[in-house]
């Protein structure tokens, strides 16, 4: 079942919110205010909104500036401007000069969907998490989107915020209180454990169900901040259940999957298997298409536990 509202939706409305009580709240916007749903922002604040045209690195130059006088500054773009485009001045002028900016990339892996290769970022969070002390997230749903933005919003330092723009399947219930820097766990599992973030949580748990069916006791465990990862949320489940599988919409180099095979490597080391896209470039295509062309189905998730048991 999809949530109500889209994600885009719910990131301006508690823009909008924050914004009414703290005038440091400030949105820029690279030309994408219709697809980021923005405008209201800019309408009710129009001396806080700043649309730079498709100018990105200028954005986070401004953005960073403006952060030096204690602004909170929110940055959106489609994932690869945001991130890849940009690379030197969120390195430099924000995570280097310690500066609080928050950074938005929107459609990530393959939502981005007939917007094709050149907008679909399966790197974006690969890019980020490998600057020190970036925090990387990727909102689940409508109901963490709206729990952690206020803990986005005033965690002292840079942020990644990797979010889906349109209806997400639900996952949590509305008010689910979440910790921006914990895993969540959906369900414990002692023959595997899949460890999932974005739109993988929802394909995790219809696995996870499938194989239920068969007589096997999959856990979820939904990982939304990559870094810094929950160690012992990882850790525990390696424990509990033996094995692992990793489900992302990204490329399993230097993504969800390396930073899980980092904390179990030198915890403890467990049989692992990766969903993810396999260092590929991304191409025009609907979700489903892209689905089954980058393996990211509910039964490639299925597979991928059955053969990560056998290895236990």
């Amino acid at each position: 079942m999809q949530d109500e509202k889209e994600l885009r939706q719910i990131y301006c409305e508690k823009l909008l919110e924050m914004a009414a009580k703290d005038k440091n709240i400030v949105v820029f916007e690279a030309d994408l205010m219709s697809c980021h749903a923005t405008k209201k922002f800019k309408e009710t604040y129009p001396d806080r909104f700043f649309d730079v045209g498709i100018a990105e690195a200028n954005m986070i130059g401004i953005a960073s500036g403006m952060a030096t006088y204690g602004k909170i500054p929110f940055c959106a773009s489609f994932g690869p401007f945001a991130t890849r485009r940009c690379y030197d001045q969120i390195f430099i002028s924000v995570a280097y000069a310690k500066q609080n900016v928050k950074i938005v990339g929107t459609d990530p892996g393959i939502s981005a969907e007939i917007n094709g290769g050149t907008h679909m970022p399966f790197e974006d969070m690969g890019i980020m998490r490998s600057i020190p002390n970036m925090v990387c997230v990727e909102p689940t749903d409508n109901a963490m989107m709206e729990a952690l933005m206020e803990q986005i919003a005033y965690f002292k330092g840079p942020v990644y915020v990797r979010m889906f723009r349109k209806k997400t399947e639900k996952v949590f219930e509305k008010g689910t209180k979440f910790d921006l820097f914990k895993a969540n766990v959906i369900k414990k599992g002692s023959d595997c454990t899949i460890i999932a973030s974005g739109i993988m949580v929802s394909r995790a748990i219809e696995a996870s169900e499938i194989l239920e069916k068969e007589g096997l006791k999959v856990g979820v465990l939904n990982t939304a901040t990559w870094k810094p990862i929950d160690k012992d949320a990882i850790i525990t489940a390696c424990k509990e259940s033996g094995c692992l599988v990793v489900a992302e919409n990204h490329n399993v180099f230097n993504g969800l999957s390396s930073a899980v095979s980092e904390v179990a490597a030198q915890n403890i080391p467990t049989p692992i298997e990766f969903v993810g896209v396999k260092d590929k470039f991304g191409e025009v295509g609907k979700m489903d298409y892209l689905s089954t062309v980058f393996n990211l189905r509910t039964e490639d998730i299925v597979n991928a536990v059955k053969k990560v048991i056998t290895r236990k």
